[in-house]
């Protein structure tokens, strides 16, 4: 997909988000977000850019350098948008079981940084064992609940709420939270 370079913008429309992913529920959430947060409309598209992590991200700092990587990529990809904004979904375990989460990461066109990190919730233990065995956990996902491209849709959250929490509001919160610093310069 071309996207129009910033210098052909004008002054009245609407400010450039690039999501360093081009899932639907991504660029969604993100459009969503920021929408709620700035209370005006944006410009939303998604790029592929490399997390540079493993398929799986597992931990917090594998997680998190995900996100990063992806802005950093989408940005050297679209240099020219207002907004970049990296969303990486993880997995961890501790002596309760395995459980999944998300880091988010944006970055404005001046440098300034925001980050924070969804809610977790602990997988079942047949998802675990099917992650064990090499799956990613919207592979393990699908086999388990026979499902097709749920991580595009309703994803372990969705499908483990029964639709009460979508994907997309999961991120949502935590998009919002990551815009605290840019809702607040003077403060950061």
């Amino acid at each position: 997909m071309n996207f129009p370079k910033r210098e052909n913008f004008q002054a009245s429309q609407k400010p450039l988000i690039i999501v360093g992913s081009k899932n639907p529920v991504k660029v969604a959430c993100t459009e969503s977000a920021f929408t709620e947060a700035f209370l005006k409309g944006f410009v939303v598209n998604g790029i592929h850019a490399a997390s540079q992590v493993s398929n799986q991200p597992r931990g917090d700092d594998e997680t998190y350098l995900g996100a990063r990587n992806r802005v950093m990529n989408a940005k050297s990809s679209f240099p020219e948008a207002d907004y970049w904004v990296g969303i990486e979904g993880g997995i961890a375990e501790d002596e309760r079981g395995m459980y999944a989460f998300a880091w988010i990461f944006i970055e404005d066109k001046s440098g300034l940084n925001g980050k924070s990190k969804t809610g977790t919730f602990y997988l079942p233990e047949g998802i675990a064992k099917l992650i064990h065995s090499g799956m990613e956990l919207g592979e393990a996902d699908d086999e388990f609940f026979k499902q097709e491209n749920s991580k595009q849709n309703g994803g372990s959250v969705g499908i483990l709420t029964h639709g009460t929490l979508t994907r997309q509001g999961y991120y949502n919160q935590a998009i919002i939270l990551a815009l605290i610093p840019f809702l607040n310069k003077d403060l950061y």
